[in-house]
C-alpha cells in the first residue's frame, strides 16, 4: 500500500499493520491492553501514511478534548513563556495542546478565562505567574484538576511545583566563599516580596552588613552598589537578588574602578539570557529552571487527568549558571 493524494483513514493504519480497525483505534489513542509489538506496527504505519487522527472522533471515543490551559498573571512573559514551552515539551507527547490567558493580574479577567476554558472543555488547567509567593486557590470544587507552577496555592490540597529559591541562593553564597571570598553583601528587591525575603533570609548571617532592599531594576543595582562605596563597606563579593540588580552592580563597580571579579564578584538570580550575556563580564547566576518546572507541572497534571493527582507542595531544585562575574578563566555559562 502506499500513500495516495487523499488523506488516509484508520481503516488504511489497520490495513497495513495488518490489524483490524479497532486494535488501530486502540493502538493510536493508547486504549486497551495490545502486545507492544502490535502497538509500534500500528503507530509505524500510521507514520507511514501521514495518518491524522481526528480530533472530533477522539474527543468522542475518550470523553477528553486533549487541551490544556494555562493561566498566567505574567503580562510581560518573562517567567511563563519559559514554563509554558516546558509545559508544551511534556504535553507534545500526548499530542495535547496549550491555550494560554494572560489574566493580567485581575481577578475579573482571571475568573472570566476560567470560564472561557471550562466551556471549552479543557482536560485540565496551569496556573502560574510572575511572582512566586503563595496566591488563593483559582476556585473551589472545579470539574478538572488544576496545577500551581511557580506560584503556589495557599490550599495545601492543591498541588503546586515551585522553585527552590532558598537553596537557590545557598548555592549561590556557596560557590563565592567556595572562590575565596569572605566579605560579602547582598542587594535584593523589595523587602515585602517573597522572593527578596527568601533569598535574603537563605543568604545567612555571614553577610558584611543587613541587606540592601530595593527595587528590581539595573538602577537600584547601581545606588546600592554606591551606597556600600559610599559608606566604606569592606566587601569583595555582591550576591544580587536578581540578574538587572546584579548589572547594575556591576556597572557602579567598573565606574569606581573595582574590576570584576578580581576585586569582587557578582552573581545575580533568574539568569535572563538578556541581562547575564549583555553584562561586563557576563554575569553568574541561579538558575531556576523554568522549562523543567513546566515540564513537572505538566507531568502531574497528566497524572491528576489520569486519576492519579499529587496534593501538596513540590520543590524543585535550582543549579548554578557560573561565568566571568565571579571566576577568572570559567566561561561559557557552566552548570552546576
Amino acid at each position: 500500500m502506499r500513500k495516495t493524494d487523499r488523506l488516509a483513514t484508520i481503516r488504511d493504519v489497520a490495513a497495513l499493520a495488518g490489524v483490524s480497525v479497532g486494535t488501530a483505534s486502540k493502538a493510536l489513542n493508547d486504549r486497551g491492553s495490545l502486545r507492544a509489538e502490535t502497538r509500534r506496527r500500528v503507530q509505524e504505519a500510521a507514520e507511514r501514511l501521514g495518518f491524522q487522527a481526528n480530533a472530533a472522533a477522539r474527543t468522542l471515543n475518550t470523553g477528553r478534548t486533549y487541551t490544556v490551559g494555562m493561566i498566567t498573571t505574567d503580562s510581560i512573559g518573562r517567567f511563563s513563556i519559559p514554563l509554558m514551552l516546558g509545559a508544551e515539551d511534556a504535553l507534545g507527547a500526548g499530542q495535547m495542546s496549550v491555550l494560554l490567558c494572560d489574566a493580567r493580574d485581575d481577578p475579573i479577567r482571571e475568573q472570566y478565562y476560567l470560564r472561557a476554558l471550562l466551556t471549552r472543555r479543557v482536560d485540565g488547567i496551569i496556573v502560574t505567574g510572575r511572582r512566586a509567593q503563595a496566591r488563593a486557590p483559582l476556585a473551589v470544587d472545579l470539574p478538572v484538576p488544576v496545577v500551581y507552577a511557580f506560584v503556589s496555592s495557599t490550599d495545601p490540597a492543591d498541588c503546586s511545583v515551585v522553585p527552590d529559591e532558598a537553596g537557590g541562593a545557598v548555592k549561590a553564597v556557596e560557590h563565592l566563599r567556595a572562590t575565596g571570598r569572605r566579605r560579602i553583601a547582598h542587594v535584593t528587591g523589595p523587602d515585602h516580596h517573597t522572593s527578596a525575603r527568601v533569598r535574603a533570609e537563605a543568604a545567612g548571617p555571614g553577610l558584611v552588613r543587613p541587606p540592601l532592599f530595593g527595587e528590581w531594576s539595573e538602577a537600584w543595582g547601581r545606588q546600592a552598589a554606591g551606597m556600600l562605596l559610599a559608606e566604606k563597606t569592606d566587601f569583595d563579593a555582591v550576591f544580587a537578588g536578581s540578574d538587572q540588580i546584579a548589572r547594575g552592580v556591576v556597572d557602579t563597580l567598573r565606574a569606581a574602578g573595582r574590576r570584576v571579579p578580581e576585586d569582587v564578584a557578582v552573581i545575580g538570580f533568574d539568569n535572563w539570557d538578556v541581562m547575564v550575556s549583555a553584562s561586563q563580564p557576563p554575569l553568574s547566576s541561579v538558575d531556576m529552571d523554568l522549562d523543567g518546572l513546566g515540564r513537572t507541572a505538566a507531568n502531574l497534571l497528566l497524572a491528576a487527568i489520569n486519576g492519579e493527582p499529587a496534593p501538596g507542595r513540590h520543590v524543585r531544585p535550582c543549579r548554578l549558571v557560573l561565568r566571568e562575574s565571579t571566576a577568572v578563566g570559567v566561561g561559557g555559562g557552566d552548570r552546576v
